[in-house]
């Protein structure tokens, strides 16, 4: 069968009192339910491309699996109407899943929708204080240009979002791509667990605003660093403040704001008469 991350479609450019018949190149998008044990945990509207990444990533973000042995089967199956990403856990592993129950489709804009309890959406997050990468302003200046480079399907359609994973001394190193902001993120991470890369190791580069479940997933994944071309919430930044993580917004034009424990990013502050 085979789904295509892009779609070209026919359409009208307007330009002034003229207009003129362009074929686009239009990111696609489509139901992938996530299966675990043979009940579906959640159903989120992706672009279909990375599907076991994005599949791998929801799991860990979620709590459902914490290591590979959590793991004992997983398969993708391809329908008329969507995809399927299939799940079989270690038996131990239930509880977790239960603990984190999705009732509803999530559109792309919110990583949210379907839990069922306000507990869950202000859950905890795990504290990275302790995860300190090595980066010099010069290099968080210069990561959203670096994530530009990285983004062929931003390219051919100027509608999606991406996260990409940066090194100290290496710049963006791996990059996923997709029309919800949380679904790239979920892509990435899925991506470094199964690559086996610590993201204690480097940080995070998002094209996006940073809301709260940015926030959260970049902690559960153990990253100390998320950095941003846009503006962090103030629900995300307290949450960034108590879990210990950095966040760096406005990344753009050689420069960026630091909001949370500058301490990672050496830095001077000139003083102020």
């Amino acid at each position: 069968m085979g789904f295509s991350p892009t779609q070209s479609r026919p359409g009208l450019s307007v330009q002034g009192e003229g207009a003129r018949r362009v074929i686009r190149a239009l990111p696609d998008e489509v139901p992938v339910a996530f299966v675990f044990d043979g009940t579906t945990q959640a159903v989120m509207m992706a672009t279909p491309a990375d599907i076991a990444d994005f599949a791998y990533g929801f799991a860990v973000t979620e709590g459902i699996v914490t290591t590979q042995a959590d793991i004992e089967g997983f398969e993708i199956a391809e329908h008329c109407n969507g995809i399927e990403a299939r799940f079989w856990l270690r038996g131990d592993r239930q509880e977790a899943l239960a603990a984190r129950r999705r009732y509803m489709a999530g559109p792309v804009g919110c990583g949210l929708c379907g839990i069922d309890s306000l507990e869950q959406a202000v859950r905890p997050v795990p504290s990275v204080a302790h995860v300190s990468p090595a980066f010099t302003a010069q290099e968080i200046a210069r990561a959203t240009d670096a994530l530009s480079a990285c983004q062929p399907l931003h390219d051919l359609t100027r509608a999606t979002h991406a996260a990409g994973f940066i090194l100290p001394g290496a710049g963006v190193v791996m990059a996923r791509e997709d029309v919800g902001r949380h679904n790239a993120l979920d892509k990435l991470i899925g991506a470094l667990w199964r690559a086996d890369i610590d993201p204690a190791e480097g940080g995070i580069v998002m094209t996006s605003r940073l809301s709260v479940e940015l926030v959260q997933k970049c902690a559960v994944a153990g990253c100390g660093l998320l950095v941003a071309v846009s503006a962090p919430t103030a629900h995300a930044l307290r949450l960034a403040e108590s879990a210990g993580l950095t966040l760096a917004a406005f990344a753009r034009g050689g420069g960026f704001d630091l909001y949370s424990h500058p301490h990672r990013i050496p830095h001077e502050v000139p003083d102020v008469a």
